[in-house]
């Protein structure tokens, strides 16, 4: 009986990464990639020099991943709140700035699976504050500022169950 229950969310994952365009779900599979260390970034999603550049800027950008692993904040407290949404808000930013992930729904489900189901009740926060920031274009902010439900901004509590799929790279037959 547990395994249908988990059967049926895993479905509604594979569903869910189905539902966003094609340049998200290659945006997400590369940032699981690099924030994951899967794969060799590089070699597997580089195209041209622009793409080299943007992977070495997204590994220094994912530096602190590690770190935001383990430094949960407490939610009913302030410590260490600022030195968490800090790193949280500045990757965040880097994501959305990259142009590829154009909704709430897209960026959580990218940070549910880098940090963990625990990172939930934080990743509203995080959006909305990196797609606030002005190196996000005015156009690209109203966009993705749209794209949070006021369900999920307020929501009064998370899931924690853990993502059980991880989109991948897959490699195309040759015709």
């Amino acid at each position: 009986m547990a395994y249908a229950g988990t059967a049926t969310l895993t479905i509604s994952e594979l569903r869910e990464f189905a539902s966003f365009s094609p340049c998200e779900q290659r945006y997400i599979r590369r940032s699981l990639d690099v924030g994951l260390g899967r794969q060799d970034a590089f070699k597997l999603w580089a195209r041209d020099a622009d793409e080299m550049a943007s992977i070495r800027r997204q590994y220094v950008a994912y530096q602190d991943l590690k770190t935001l692993r383990t430094c949960r904040p407490n939610d009913a407290g302030f410590e260490g709140l600022d030195d968490f949404m800090g790193k949280l808000m500045r990757m965040a930013a880097f994501d959305l700035a990259q142009g590829k992930l154009t909704s709430f729904s897209a960026f959580r489900f990218l940070y549910e699976r880098l940090l963990g189901a625990w990172s939930r009740p934080w990743l509203p926060g995080a959006f909305c504050g990196a797609a606030a920031l002005p190196q996000i274009r005015p156009d690209r902010r109203k966009v993705l500022l749209h794209s949070i439900s006021e369900a999920a901004a307020t929501a009064p509590g998370w899931s924690d169950r853990e993502p059980s799929f991880y989109p991948e790279w897959i490699e195309k037959e040759a015709a």
